[in-house]
C-alpha cells in the first residue's frame, strides 16, 4: 500500500514516464500479481517495486525502449538457464510476467486515478486485456458497486461485462484474450485510542505501511496533531461513536486510563459493526477486570467478548519500551489484516520437522535450485 501511495505521489509531480504491473507470478517470487513499479521522465527515478531490488535496475534502463511501439508483456524467470545472457542472481526460483505500458495513455492515467481514489477509501476493480497477436492493451475500471468509470475504446458490451467480476485476480481467459483482473481495495484503517507517548511509534509503524492513522484520545491537550504527524486524522473525542469505525477496521485501546478504555470497549463490542480487530493494551489482569465489566453492561457472555478482543495486544516479541510494543502491536494487526492469524493469536504456517519433509518431497526442492539461478528475458507470446 505504501508502494500506491509512492507512486500516485510522483505520477502527480508529472514525473510518470511507464508503468510496469506484475500480472503473473509462477513458482517462488518476492512480489505476487498487482505490485507495481513507476518509472520516471528522467528514466532513472522510479516509485513502487516489483521484486526484491533485483529486477528495478534492468527494467528501469530498457522500460522505455521496450515501451516504443506501445504496451508488452515481458517474461522475466529466476530459474536456472545456462543460456542466458542476463545473470539477476535472485535465487526466487520462479517466473514473473511484467506488463509495461507507456503513462501517458488514457487507459494508464485510468488505472493511475483509480490507484488515487482507493487511497482515500474507494474501492475498484481493474480488468486489463493484455496486449498480444496485434491486439493493443485495453482497460475497463469499475467502481465497488460494479459501475463502470472507465473503459477503452473498442471493447464490446459483452467483453465488458464478463470483465464485471468481483473477487477475482491475475490472469484470466477471456475468449481469445488475455485478462489481467486486479482489486484495488483501500488501505487498512488503524484507530489508535490513545494519544500518550507510546502510541506514538504505533502510528508511526502504520503510516510506514501504508494504513490510514486515526489517533484519538478523549484528553485534548494529547490529541494535537503536531504529536502525530504521520497520522490522518488526530482528534479529541468524547465516543467512540464519533469515529464511525467499521467491520473492516482495527483499533487498539491505549489510553492507560482504566475509566476511558473501560467506556471505549464497551461501546466497541456494543456497536451495530464491531471493529474486526480490538487490541487492549495492559496487563492480562488488567484486560481481564475491562472485558468482564464491558460484558456485564452489554448483558453478554464474557466468553462472547472475548472473542473479539486481542488482549494482552500484540504478538509476543519480547523487548521492552515504547518502539518494541509498536512493534509487537503493529505485527499483530498486520498478520491479522492477512488472515495469517488463528483463533489463538498464533502465527499460521510456522514450519515444524513435518511440514519440512513434505514439502521437499512434494516440490522436490533442491539447493541447487536457489543457489545456482539466473534470470532469462524473452517475450510471452
Amino acid at each position: 500500500m505504501v508502494d500506491r501511495r509512492r507512486i500516485v505521489r510522483q505520477w502527480r509531480q508529472g514525473a510518470a514516464r511507464v508503468l510496469v504491473t506484475l500480472v503473473r507470478a509462477e513458482g517462488s517470487s518476492y512480489r505476487g500479481p498487482g505490485a507495481h513499479l513507476l518509472i520516471g521522465v528522467d528514466g532513472r527515478e522510479y516509485a513502487g517495486c516489483i521484486s526484491g531490488g533485483c529486477l528495478e535496475a534492468e527494467v528501469v534502463r530498457k522500460a522505455a525502449w521496450m515501451v516504443r511501439d506501445g504496451a508488452v508483456v515481458e517474461r522475466y524467470s529466476t530459474l536456472f538457464d545456462d543460456t542466458a545472457e542476463i545473470p539477476f542472481g535472485l535465487g526466487c526460483g520462479g517466473v514473473v510476467d511484467l506488463l509495461l505500458e507507456p503513462a501517458e495513455t488514457a487507459e494508464c492515467r485510468a488505472l493511475l486515478e483509480a490507484m488515487e481514489a482507493s487511497l482515500g477509501g474507494a474501492e475498484a476493480r481493474v480488468a486489463t486485456w493484455l496486449p498480444e497477436d496485434g491486439r493493443p492493451l485495453a482497460r475497463a475500471v469499475f467502481g465497488a458497486d460494479g459501475k463502470l468509470r472507465f473503459a477503452s475504446q473498442g471493447l464490446s458490451a459483452a467483453e465488458i461485462a464478463a470483465a464485471n467480476v468481483a473477487g477475482q485476480v491475475g490472469v484470466v481467459a477471456s475468449g481469445s484474450a488475455q485478462v489481467y483482473l486486479e482489486t484495488l481495495l483501500p488501505p487498512q484503517r488503524l484507530f489508535v485510542l490513545g494519544a500518550g507517548d507510546d502510541a506514538k511509534p504505533v502510528a508511526t509503524m502504520a503510516a510506514l505501511l501504508g494504513w490510514r492513522v486515526t489517533v484519538a484520545d478523549g484528553r485534548a491537550q494529547l490529541a494535537r496533531v503536531e504529536r502525530f504527524p504521520e497520522a490522518e486524522r488526530v482528534v479529541a473525542i468524547q465516543s467512540a461513536a464519533e469515529l464511525e469505525i467499521r467491520a473492516d477496521d482495527a483499533a487498539v485501546l491505549m489510553t492507560h486510563s482504566y475509566e476511558q478504555d473501560r467506556a471505549l470497549l464497551t461501546e466497541l463490542l456494543g456497536a451495530s459493526a464491531v471493529p474486526g480487530y480490538i487490541g487492549l493494551l495492559g496487563a492480562s489482569h488488567r484486560s481481564s477486570l475491562l472485558v468482564s465489566e464491558a460484558a456485564a453492561k452489554l448483558g453478554r457472555s464474557v466468553a462472547e467478548c472475548c472473542e473479539r478482543v486481542w488482549a494482552p495486544v500484540g504478538l509476543d516479541l519480547g523487548g521492552e519500551g515504547a518502539e518494541a510494543i509498536a512493534l509487537a502491536v503493529i505485527a499483530e494487526v498486520q498478520a491479522w489484516t492477512q488472515g495469517k492469524l488463528d483463533s489463538a493469536g498464533i502465527r499460521l504456517g510456522r514450519l515444524t520437522a513435518e511440514r519440512v519433509a513434505q514439502l521437499i518431497e512434494k516440490d522436490g526442492a533442491s539447493v541447487e535450485r536457489y543457489t545456482q539461478t539466473q534470470c532469462a528475458l524473452g517475450t510471452t507470446k
